[in-house]
């Protein structure tokens, strides 16, 4: 059984990431919501928290070892400060774990040090389908075998950073199995669309993608020639986003309860009044629930349960159905300041509106 004593190196983590978050995140939101732009200079601090390098071993140029805990513990606070900020900051991850957990070492020796090593860099993935049954196990998206390639067709959205990106994973269906693919920029036949217009994160870039027989070397199928399984990296990128949801929803409960403790009306304080008081109440119920169960998730995937990628599945399920409750009862609890953009549970609850939709974007 996990224990719930952090490392002495976890607590520094988590320490640091908590400050960004308080001191850079969370006072920048606002206005990089409304410019639809988060300020490089902001990205590049989060960056140097050393959250993604302390997952990967030195060998390949990072300071630690995977662990799948540690970096759920950073994502849920950088969350609490801002989910846009927090993606921002996570999105190289989604080039580079997924090769540390399931690329070739030639893979791993070409693009994990030249990554982590320099300044934040907008390697990316592709994983979400506009379709509306979209399954990460059965991928509209297709490769197939060529001579000495893979050929890519097929549409992707939600792709952070896609116009800046050196290179992107992309996943498709090959014969029937997801498999990724390692899509170098300017290749032939990919084109970035123009930038996606959300209801929320609007400070993340974001952009649909099309691909036309887009040419891969086969040594650019993630794990090689022989592929990869990819039930880890699904399971990490579920775990990671249930993490960034405790943490967006843990920001919406505290500041609703602590203005419910400030606000009087008819003469004591609104958090008195038993209706809201039920409403925190079970806002701070599902919030620790689903953050045990993230936990629990991530101690699986760093022990390689067999039981790991059901409780990844149970963990972003809860979390999607409990951000939209926590934050649509911040709102709520604000009352009619609820609506207005100077308060952020409005922006909250836009945001935890996508998180069922969002899997994919991040990854521990």
């Amino acid at each position: 059984m996990f224990s719930f004593d952090l490392t002495e190196e976890q607590q520094m983590l988590v320490d640091v990431a908590k400050r960004y978050s308080e001191n850079d995140l969370r006072p920048a939101a606002h206005d990089a919501e409304e410019d639809g732009e988060l300020p490089a200079k902001l990205v590049e601090k989060g960056w140097d928290l050393g959250i993604l390098q302390a997952s990967v071993p030195s060998e390949f140029g990072g300071f630690g070892e995977h662990s799948a805990v540690t970096s759920v513990l950073a994502a849920e606070e950088l969350a609490w400060g801002d989910l846009a900020g927090a993606l921002a900051v996570m999105t190289p991850g989604l080039f580079t774990i997924p090769i540390l957990l399931a690329g070739s070492e030639e893979q791993k020796k070409t693009f994990l040090p030249k990554i982590v090593e320099g300044e934040w860099q907008p390697y990316t993935a592709a994983w979400i389908e506009p379709v509306f049954d979209f399954d990460p196990h059965e991928l509209k998206t297709t490769a197939k075998l060529d001579g000495d390639a893979y050929i890519l067709n097929g549409e992707k959205g939600y792709v952070p950073y896609a116009v800046e990106a050196e290179a992107m994973l992309v996943y498709a269906n090959l014969e029937g199995e997801t498999q990724g693919f390692i899509v170098t920029k300017d290749s032939a036949g990919l084109t970035i669309g123009e930038r996606e217009k959300l209801m929320g994160l609007n400070a993340l870039p974001n952009y649909s993608l099309h691909f036309d027989n887009v040419s891969v070397p086969v040594e650019n199928r993630l794990g090689g020639p022989d592929g990869h399984d990819v039930g880890p990296i699904i399971a990490s990128a579920q775990v990671a986003m249930a993490a960034l949801a405790v943490g967006l929803a843990r920001a919406s409960y505290e500041y609703s309860r602590d203005y419910a403790k400030e606000r009087e009306v008819l003469g004591s304080m609104i958090a008195q009044k038993q209706s809201i008081a039920f409403f925190l109440a079970e806002m701070a119920t599902e919030i620790e629930a689903i953050r045990l169960l993230s936990w629990e998730a991530a101690w699986m995937l760093d022990t390689a349960n067999e039981d790991a990628f059901h409780t990844a599945y149970l963990a972003i399920s809860g979390a999607a159905d409990m951000a939209m409750m926590v934050t649509d009862r911040g709102v709520q609890i604000l009352g009619g300041h609820g609506y207005i953009r100077e308060h952020p549970v409005e922006l909250w609850l836009r945001n935890g509106r996508g998180i069922a939709t969002l899997t994919g974007m991040a990854a521990v």
